[in-house]
């Protein structure tokens, strides 16, 4: 019989090993968890020994989940010190609409951009489309490397309505995010932004440029922004480093009616 479901007591797809791995990456999820909120800070995680008896399992089996995090490029074991995390997570909130600068503490300039392209270009027929332009329209394209404290974090690729872009142009593109810059300098309040997100792979030219392995996981946020009477000026393709970056924020659940079609077919049955 086509389209039957697998029992639960047949094979996985992984095989019998993907069945054995399955305690490892419970243990693998809960240790991520604790890495990216900063429990073990610049210090090593605990031993394999310790993390078998805190969660109650084998040390075959945390030495798997460490074998999977290091996988993801989350840890490194240091010979003679122990296993650390790799890098710090950025965490940016989706509470409001925010440039990157303002989701950290700049004071310090933990954010610096290197400008790769900054041009007035023709508006090819997505971009034209998405900025409510004619084909042809002529936009400002910029695309940036984005630090965070020294390291690559995202490379941001936007695509700007010349009458906001061009300005720009002459302005502090390396040391200001693009938000800060249209509101402070052109006066011009933004009101709100659609988003997508997605996972992709990056490529051979974006892994050079973010110093990853290429294939390695990218975050695409494509980002619509609108100023506060709602016109679309500014059109961004943002991929971050899997790695070093997260999105955080908090869903209210919303009552809705009922769907009464079931219900409907129930009582006509």
């Amino acid at each position: 019989m086509t389209g039957r479901l697998p029992s639960r007591h047949s094979a996985s797809a992984d095989g019998a090993g993907g069945r054995r791995s399955a305690p490892a990456r419970r243990v693998r999820d809960v240790l991520r968890a604790r890495i990216r909120s900063g429990v073990y800070g610049d210090r090593p995680l605990p031993a394999e020994a310790q993390l078998a008896a805190d969660f109650g399992t084998s040390r075959n089996v945390v030495r798997d989940a460490l074998a999977l995090l290091r996988d993801e490029g989350l840890i490194d074991r240091v010979p003679g010190a122990g296993t650390f995390a790799v890098a710090t997570l950025a965490v940016q909130g989706l509470d409001r609409l925010r440039g990157l600068a303002e989701s950290f503490d700049t004071g310090s300039d933990r954010i610096v951009n290197r400008v790769l392209l900054a041009e007035i270009v023709p508006a090819t027929p997505i971009v034209a489309e998405r900025l409510e332009l004619a084909p042809g329209t002529p936009v400002v394209a910029l695309e940036r490397v984005r630090y965070l404290d020294g390291e690559p974090l995202s490379l941001d690729a936007s695509y700007l309505t010349a009458d906001i872009g061009a300005p720009l142009l002459d302005m502090d593109l390396a040391g200001r995010d693009v938000f800060g810059l249209v509101e402070a300098e052109l006066g011009l309040p933004l009101g709100s932004a659609a988003v997508a997100i997605e996972a992709v792979a990056a490529d051979p030219t974006v892994a050079g440029l973010l110093a990853v392995r290429p294939g390695s996981p990218l975050l695409l946020l494509e980002r619509l922004t609108y100023t506060d009477s709602g016109r679309p000026v500014d059109l961004e393709y943002l991929r971050f480093r899997g790695d070093r970056f997260s999105l955080s924020g908090r869903l209210n659940r919303i009552p809705v009616a009922p769907y009464r079609g079931a219900t409907a077919s129930t009582e006509r049955g």
